[in-house]
């Protein structure tokens, strides 16, 4: 598979049954609403510990799924994976890539092998295959980088080529930092910017790639049903920001000074590997793909999200 899409048509092709894994996250919840609204059926693949009523379940960990999830889905959606959000321990880091990667590769596999495979594939990905890449502007043919977040996003894009092996249209979604008091880092970012605790983080010269839950929505939708769109896809608005704008605007848009930094040597101190890798690094990404689409963003400049995102 290709690091970047085809130039892109704007055909589509409806979509009536879904099957999301990750259903209960922020992103996946905020997906399945959507496309009920949009009187899409959406059926949940639950993981086994989560087995209620007549749910369909899988459990990457032992290769077990269960086949009848299938019957009659022209899409399927992976958003499943272990939460970065937490200091990378050596087991948790195995469970971050095992949670990805296993399920990735139990979903691509299962699709190969279909009798009638869905149309369709959506998995899961991120910027952090990018690595921290300073002021360079990155796009879907950009090199991925080298360190671990870019390493696991790697793999995990792989794993889907079983299915796109087998004429599945897929499409990797690489997802920059989603804005929702929902769930994400910005949920973490209110309680100390309420308090007037906000600031930079190091230096504030790193860029954020961010996007709104509402567009990202939009965007996931647009995967779905635009035919030729397919490999990697930047999901993150057209206007990155260092930040040190992210956190003054963020403070304008909740009326409270921004004037309490969060030094390089405490990120490290905090949160280790992790701190450095997501709040530190620099990702300067562009939805390159999106563009060619024919996407629109609903919110693409920052105050504009958070106010929509927080107060709509």
């Amino acid at each position: 598979m290709t690091s970047g899409s085809r130039e892109l048509s704007t055909a589509k092709q409806p979509v009536s049954r879904v099957l999301i894994t990750g259903a209960s996250g922020f992103l996946g919840g905020a997906l399945t609403e959507q496309l009920q609204l949009d009187d899409v059926s959406v059926r949940a693949l639950k993981h086994g510990r989560e087995r209620s009523g007549g749910s369909a379940t899988w459990e990457p960990e032992s290769g077990r799924i269960d086949l009848g999830a299938f019957e009659g889905v022209d899409a399927v959606v992976n958003l499943a994976g272990e939460t970065l959000a937490q200091r990378w321990t050596a087991n948790r880091k195995r469970r971050i890539r095992e949670s990805r990667i296993a399920g990735t590769t139990l979903l691509a596999q299962t699709l190969a092998m279909l009798p009638h495979p869905p149309r369709v594939f959506l998995s899961a990905s991120a910027i952090g295959i990018y690595g921290n890449r300073g002021d360079e502007e990155l796009d879907e043919n950009s090199t991925p980088g080298a360190d671990f977040l870019a390493e696991v996003s790697r793999e995990w894009e792989r794993a889907t080529a079983p299915a796109s092996s087998a004429g599945i249209r897929v499409v990797l979604l690489r997802t920059g930092l989603v804005l929702s008091p929902k769930g994400g880092a910005l949920r973490k970012m209110l309680l100390p910017y309420r308090l007037g605790l906000g600031g930079r983080v190091g230096s504030g010269r790193q860029w954020m790639s961010w996007i709104g839950l509402g567009d990202w929505v939009r965007a996931a939708m647009h995967a779905l049903r635009t035919e030729r769109m397919s490999g990697a896809v930047n999901l993150v608005s057209p206007n990155p920001v260092r930040n040190e704008s992210f956190v003054r605007t963020l403070a304008h848009v909740l009326h409270r000074p921004a004037v309490t930094p969060l030094p390089a040597f405490a990120v490290a101190m905090l949160f280790g590997e992790m701190g450095r890798a997501t709040l530190l690094g620099s990702q300067r990404v562009i939805p390159r793909q999106l563009a060619a689409s024919g996407f629109q963003f609903a919110q693409p400049d920052l105050e504009g999200a958070l106010r929509k995102e927080l107060f709509d």
